[in-house]
Order: C-alpha cells, then sequence, then structure tokens
C-alpha cells in the first residue's frame, strides 16, 4: 500500500486483482474463504466473477456500514493510541502498521464512505454461500449475516457461534475448520 487513502469502492477494486490473479494462475474453480474485509471481497469477486468461483466462505464480512462497526472502529482507534495494540499488530503486517490501521480507520469513519454499501451484488452470487459470524462481532452484528444470505441467488447457509467476537477463526479454530470442512466436502 503506498498510500492510506482508499476510494469508497476499494473492496470492489481488490475483487478486480483477485479476479486477475485468478487468471493469471488458471483458477477458475475457486472455493474463497475470506474474513472482514477479506470476506466482503469474496463476496463481490463471486459477484462480479461467478465463472471463476465454485464457493464462498464470508467470515465476518460486511455489506453495508453499521453504527456498531464505526463505534469498534473508534474503540480499535483509541486502543490503538493508548495501548501496546501497534506493537502486538507488527507480528501481522511489519512495518506497514501505522499505513493499514489509518487506512482503516479512516477509510469506514469517513462521511463520503457512510452510505457505502454491496447489497447490489448480492444476487449475482450463484455459488453456495457458508457465512460464518461471531454472535459478540464488535464490528457488524447479525443483519449483515441475515441479509446477505437472503439476497443472494445461490445455496446459503450461516453458522453462528455464541459468545464469539470478530475473529471465529482465532476465537473458536476448531469449529470454524470443522464448519467450513463440513461445507467444502458438501459441494
Amino acid at each position: 500500500m503506498p498510500t492510506h487513502e482508499r476510494p469508497v469502492n476499494y473492496m470492489e477494486l481488490e475483487a478486480d486483482l483477485l479476479n486477475d490473479l485468478l487468471i493469471k494462475l488458471d483458477i477458475d474453480n475457486a472455493i474463497l474463504f475470506g474474513h472482514s474485509d477479506g470476506g466482503t471481497i469474496a463476496l463481490i469477486t463471486a459477484a462480479k466473477y461467478p465463472e471463476r468461483v465454485e464457493a464462498v466462505v464470508c467470515e465476518a464480512g460486511h455489506i453495508f456500514v453499521e453504527e456498531v462497526t464505526l463505534k469498534g472502529v473508534y474503540d480499535a482507534w483509541e486502543a490503538y493510541k493508548t495501548t501496546n495494540l501497534p506493537e502486538r499488530l507488527q507480528k501481522y503486517h511489519g512495518d506497514k502498521v501505522e499505513t493499514l490501521f489509518k487506512a482503516w480507520t479512516e477509510t469506514w469513519t469517513r462521511d463520503d464512505y457512510r452510505n457505502w454499501n454491496i447489497e447490489y451484488l448480492l444476487k449475482n452470487i450463484t455459488c453456495p454461500l457458508l457465512f460464518i459470524q461471531g454472535e459478540a462481532d464488535e464490528y457488524g452484528t447479525l443483519d449483515q449475516v441475515e441479509k446477505t444470505i437472503s439476497q443472494v441467488s445461490g445455496s446459503a447457509e450461516k453458522y453462528i457461534i455464541p459468545g464469539i467476537g470478530h475473529t471465529p477463526h482465532k476465537e473458536a479454530p476448531e469449529q470454524v475448520l470443522h464448519v467450513t470442512v463440513n461445507f467444502i466436502d458438501s459441494l
């Protein structure tokens, strides 16, 4: 990332890049697993490039901006300023922590991002979808899940994990792995 500034449609652009990568690698039957923005990018890719995507596992993805999302971002920003969060994030992002964190917080809290919404794309998703969500996700309500699975054209199922937050793959790895394997095996 050369800059922290991102356009409102950055996830749509990332989906285009993912499609380019799938073409380059000659993959036309991808099973995409994405978390948070990655989950959203997987949904968008399946909607825009259905010929390349066999199935999607979306974990804690977003299809619109909610107040709980903004509260979570503001809380994270406060933790970034007042705790050792930057150091903890370094193990995942190295020397890009500040740029990535700024890109995330500033994009999601910008006035022009408040109306971001990809629901118009969901009807184009024809492949099977598994949506995994922690019931206590601090960045999104179960409305994200319900509105997603009710609007896709393909088969869709949800897996809600009680007492789990935004990172089910870290908070309940065995459950996430189990439900994901079962979903893939059923394809």
